[in-house]
């Protein structure tokens, strides 16, 4: 793999008395795709809100390029535009078009003109198949829809990383299909992406490693070939005994 993009170290995230992060170690090298699984409570959640600095972890270090990414809002400001995230309640501007939504930040962070801005914002929505739709709001469209219009505007910063929280979670069943479709389209063309899923079926298909969080601590790492096929570890092998039943059946 290629050079080292995110280095997380001993990584620590408590809330009051309740640690949710102990002492987290791993590394994001350019161009993987890496997908986060384990039960709800395990810490996934709060370590990519951790990466993407929405939350202050409690102990240990994010280094970005090799600098650890201080607290600076400057400085996470210039970071998030680096390293985007896309949430599974989508986060859009529900008083802006979709085309104002994607126009946002590269407009306010990025400082490109309106023209270029609007060239970007297309070029990004005809990727997703939402340029149809551009002078809709959020509220006009489907949840699936404001997913992939959610994805073109992290697109929009031309990010290193980009981020995902179970992209899927707040969809029905029939809309999860066109947005992991445009995720898989997004991981053939060599962007690093960390996401969090409970879509077992696409983590072992898209990801080119596999990480197995359980009560705050990364259990298993590995291939995604290896860890679904034969996980070493007891817990991982429980929680993924029904995904495997599922497929042999």
């Amino acid at each position: 793999m290629g050079e080292k993009v995110i280095n997380v170290e001993a990584l620590s995230k408590s809330f009051g008395d309740h640690e949710v992060l102990k002492k987290i170690d791993f590394s994001v090298s350019r161009g993987e795709v890496i997908c986060i699984v384990g039960s709800s409570g395990s810490g996934k959640s709060t370590l990519l809100r951790c990466i993407n600095k929405l939350e202050h972890q409690t102990a240990g270090k994010i280094l970005f390029n090799g600098k650890e990414v201080k607290d600076i809002q400057k400085e996470v400001n210039n970071y998030r535009s680096k390293v985007g995230m896309v949430f599974q309640s989508f986060n859009l501007f529900s008083n802006m078009t979709v085309l104002k939504n994607c126009m946002a930040g590269t407009r306010k962070v990025l400082k490109l003109s309106e023209k270029e801005a609007y060239a970007k914002a297309i070029t990004q929505l005809k990727k997703v198949g939402m340029a149809p739709y551009i002078n809709a709001l959020p509220a006009q469209l489907s949840g699936g829809q404001k997913q992939r219009v959610a994805i073109a505007r992290a697109l929009c910063m031309e990010p290193e990383v980009l981020l995902f929280d179970e992209p899927t979670s707040a969809l029905d069943p029939e809309m999860v299909g066109d947005v992991l479709n445009v995720m898989k389209e997004l991981a053939r063309t060599g962007l690093t992406m960390i996401i969090v899923t409970h879509e077992m079926a696409f983590a072992k298909d898209v990801s080119t490693r596999t990480i197995f969080m359980d009560q705050g601590y990364i259990v298993e790492d590995d291939v995604p070939d290896r860890l679904f096929s034969n996980p070493k570890n007891q817990r991982t092998r429980e929680f993924l005994t029904r995904y495997i039943a599922e497929c042999a059946g």
